[in-house]
């Protein structure tokens, strides 16, 4: 695991890469870290991905400034889904199809405000998408959702922001065709997948880890992965 700059239209950036061990190459996942930035539960996600036989690469979404000056653009440019958040993101795709050690394919997966940058960028050249409690969904999710790769979506049942988001997400994949596993974990809050600080306090406002939902959750995204972003898979 190490620290790299990518290239990107407004200037390099900073990236944390973890490639698998033994001989690839592997597919690819560009990850998109949650609201609280590049934090230490990053190198644990990284980490987990690259054991899996993937390599990960996660860009400091707030490399411009820090989360305080960044956090604010960044959440538009989610919103309005242009902006340099989204060129960071599409850079990040391209230098791991650079590498020799990428087998050509890449997914993204993302945290929170990453889960939702996973789905607004799941039509512009990922294999799959793993969307993490990306809660509240994107605005005008159909439109957003057109030519979407394959999407596996995690959802808390407790989680504040999603009432009503697997139904929604499941509605709308459904409709356009698009293969999709969403599920919901009535036992867990919004962020159940992230080891943050303060988690007692994070629990009883509905959010915090918990270990059951993450190993199932991740369980069917690698699955999902294997199935979607082997070599010669077609989407």
């Amino acid at each position: 695991m190490t620290t790299i700059d990518i290239d990107t239209p407004a200037g390099p950036i900073d990236a944390l890469l973890s490639i698998p061990e033994g001989e690839g190459p592997w597919p690819s996942v560009v990850v998109i870290h949650d609201a609280f930035g590049y934090a230490p539960d990053n190198k644990l996600v990284s980490g987990r991905i690259a054991r899996a036989g993937y390599v990960a690469l996660t860009p400091n979404m707030y490399a411009r400034g820090g989360r305080r000056r960044c956090i604010t653009r960044v959440m538009r440019e989610l919103l309005t889904k242009r902006g340099r958040a989204v060129d960071d993101i599409l850079a990040a795709r391209d230098h791991l199809l650079a590498m020799p050690e990428c087998s050509g394919q890449v997914g993204i997966a993302g945290f929170c405000m990453g889960g939702g940058f996973a789905l607004i960028m799941s039509p512009k050249g990922f294999g799959a998408s793993a969307p993490f409690y990306s809660t509240p969904l994107p605005r005008q999710l159909s439109d957003t959702l057109d030519g979407a790769c394959p999407i596996v979506a995690s959802f808390g049942g407790r989680d504040p922001l999603g009432v009503g988001a697997p139904k929604k997400l499941r509605e709308v994949t459904a409709a356009k065709h698009i293969t999709a596993d969403i599920k919901s974990y009535p036992g867990a809050g919004h962020s159940f997948a992230n080891k943050l600080p303060g988690q007692p306090l994070l629990r009883i406002t509905g959010f915090g880890y918990n270990e059951a939902a993450t190993e199932d959750a991740w369980s069917r995204v690698f699955a999902f992965f294997g199935e979607h972003l082997e070599a010669g898979a077609t989407t």
